[in-house]
């Protein structure tokens, strides 16, 4: 059984920070690959960061603003959020995937939801102007 809990998060004014944290139980040995995600009502879920063995991913939206953080075997994984803008509003996810969707092909995938098979809880973001 894996799971999924997150923290973090909050409000703040635009231009300030926020940090996002995950951590994922599960099986000891395997290696799980991570991501975060954030989700507006009426959109689609869209893929902000992602760290799938060391290696990192990101959106566009973020690239220079966020960095994603964390440990190798996916059992832990952060989002420090800078420079934050009022668009940023949205509730946050964190998502862990099966060691069998990690690296090769699956690393071009890390910004989509299908690579992964669990999800936190969501925390809420609200940037005020």
């Amino acid at each position: 059984q894996v799971t999924v809990v997150q923290s973090g998060g909050g409000s703040v004014q635009a231009g300030g920070s926020l940090r996002l944290s995950c951590s994922v139980s599960g099986s000891p040995t395997s290696i799980y690959c991570l991501g975060w995600f954030r989700q507006v009502p009426g959109k689609e879920r869209e893929g902000l960061a992602g760290l799938d063995r060391g290696k990192s991913s990101y959106a566009d939206s973020v690239k220079d603003r966020f960095i994603v953080s964390g440990d190798y075997a996916g059992k832990t994984l952060e989002l420090q959020m800078n420079s934050l803008k009022p668009e940023d509003t949205a509730m946050y996810y964190c998502a862990a995937s099966t060691p069998a969707r990690c690296g090769g092909a699956w690393y071009w995938r890390s910004l989509t939801t299908i690579k992964y098979n669990y999800w936190g809880q969501g925390t809420q973001v609200t940037v005020s102007k």
